[in-house]
Parts: C-alpha cells; sequence; structure tokens
C-alpha cells in the first residue's frame, strides 16, 4: 500500500510550504466528548502535530491543550473573535446537550458559547462522531437530548464535518492545513465530509480486500484463520458500509491490530451495534 502523501493530498506544493506566513487561528471547544478527538490530534504521524502548532495553525483556545486556564483563557478566546474575525476556524468536538445542566463552560451555555464563535469564524469544522451526527451522548436513551453542530451553526457559515471516533488525526490536520493553505474547506461530499479522506469504505481500500476476495474468513478472534489475517468480515467487521481513510492513508489501524471496523465514522453506529461480534450465517 503507497504511504500517504499529505501534500499530494490537500494539493500542497513545496513553493506554499516556504511562501507561508501567518497561521491559521483555531478556537477548539468541546462539549459533551470523552477529549478522544484532542488525544487523535496530537498523535498525527505526518504531518506531526508538532510542526502543524509550530508552522502552520494557531490554536489560540482549547479547553484541554491551553496553557492558561479560568479567567485567562476565556478573556483570550473573547479578544481572539475580535482579533481575527472572518478568518479563525472553529473546531468543535462533541455533541450539544439539549440542557445547559449537563454542561457550561465557565459558567456559561456551551450551546451559546458555540453559537457565539459560529458567528464571525471563517468555517466550523466538527471533529468526531459526536459533532458531526450527535455520536454517543445522542445514542439510545441518553437523558442529555444531545443534537449534532449542525442543529445550531447557522446556515451561512461554513460546515464541514469530520466524523470518527476518535477521527484519525491526519485527517484532523489535514482538513484545518487545507484551509490554512487555501482559505477555504476542502471539497466536500453530500454529507458534509472532506472528500479526499471519505470518499470510499474502508473496506474497498483493506489491505484485506484480497483475502475477502477469497473467501477466506476469521470465523473467531482467536481461531487459526485470525492468526493468519484472514478478512474479519464476519466476525462483523463494518468497513463495508463505513467511509473513512483508515485503510487508504497507509497506517496502522483497528483492521490492523486484527479488530474488525465498527463503523465509527457512520451515523448512528453504537445503536447500530458497533460493538456487534459474530454475524448471522
Amino acid at each position: 500500500m503507497a504511504q500517504y502523501n499529505w501534500l499530494e493530498a490537500i494539493n500542497v506544493t513545496e513553493e506554499m510550504l516556504i511562501e507561508t506566513d501567518n497561521r491559521l487561528p483555531v478556537i477548539w471547544i468541546s462539549a459533551l466528548d470523552c477529549t478522544g478527538c484532542k488525544e487523535a490530534f496530537i498523535r498525527s504521524f505526518e504531518p506531526s502535530t508538532l510542526d502543524t502548532i509550530l508552522n502552520f495553525i494557531s490554536l489560540e483556545y482549547s479547553e484541554l491543550l491551553s496553557a492558561a486556564s479560568g479567567d485567562q483563557i476565556e478573556a483570550h478566546k473573547e479578544s481572539i473573535f475580535e482579533k481575527y474575525k472572518g478568518e479563525y476556524v472553529l473546531a468543535v468536538e462533541g455533541s450539544i446537550p439539549g440542557s445547559d445542566e449537563f454542561l457550561l463552560i465557565a459558567g456559561k451555555s456551551v450551546r451559546e458559547e458555540i453559537i457565539h464563535a459560529a458567528k464571525h469564524a471563517k468555517a466550523v469544522i466538527a471533529f468526531g462522531s459526536c459533532s458531526a451526527w450527535g455520536g454517543i451522548p445522542a445514542a439510545g436513551l441518553n437523558p442529555t437530548n444531545a443534537v449534532d453542530i449542525r442543529a445550531i451553526i447557522p446556515e451561512d457559515v461554513p460546515v464541514a464535518l469530520v466524523p470518527g471516533c476518535p477521527p484519525i488525526p491526519e485527517v484532523i490536520i489535514g482538513t484545518l492545513l487545507h484551509v490554512h493553505f487555501h482559505g477555504e474547506l476542502p471539497e466536500l461530499d453530500k454529507k458534509l465530509r472532506p472528500k479526499v479522506f471519505y470518499q470510499t469504505t474502508v473496506h474497498m481500500t483493506c489491505h484485506r480486500k484480497p483475502l475477502f476476495d477469497q473467501k477466506l474468513f476469521a470465523q473467531s478472534y482467536d481461531d487459526e484463520g485470525a492468526r493468519k489475517g484472514y478478512c474479519l468480515f464476519k466476525i462483523g467487521c463494518k468497513g463495508p458500509t463505513a467511509f473513512n481513510a483508515c485503510e487508504s492513508l497507509g497506517y496502522d489501524r483497528c483492521i490492523s491490530a486484527g479488530f474488525s471496523c465498527i463503523g465509527c465514522s457512520e451515523k448512528g453506529f453504537w445503536d447500530k451495534g458497533g460493538f456487534c461480534s459474530k454475524r448471522k450465517k
């Protein structure tokens, strides 16, 4: 499998790298989440998170990653809204609770904070399946009445969805870098996902697809087929219905580790049995 070339993926030339001056201001607000998306963000391999922050983006606000806290960081966030009006990107992680009692930021409604931050943003990017689709906080009989980001963002604000639980680190950074270098969101599909990363299913680019074609399947996670690296379709792999770049980027992900795809990038994956095991014969 060919190694992922991030410059080619987001249409960036070596000249553009050299000519880069200003970093892209980013405000990252967390709603109902587990911080898994930020954990993914800091684990990007190529480009690395360190290179990205030092050279291409300026992470101006994050409840988890900012050095400052309390009144100091909240005041800084407000100053960014004015200083970079129409120039910053709002990143949202986590779904939005239907009631303020489930989450406040510095004593203020997270819903109102996101609406306020989106008002003058260049674009809004929903990182993770919770902000993109509602995710686990909106699953089943959850009492939060959580909704996805599009339920509260005005229609005239450009929005991109980067689903996954968590999203792939290189997809998070690749989307941000596209905005940095090109001044706009990447081309999106009909579900508002970046086409370059969500244009095909996990199954179609899976390194085990030749084994699927040969009808060589593992029947359980500890049988001889699993030990030989056979296709995991019969033990619940949802790769054929999951659009994501897990396999196409060329890095080791869930399937390389011997675990079947749970379709975490798809809407309602939790309620659809993301962790179900064997398929019916």
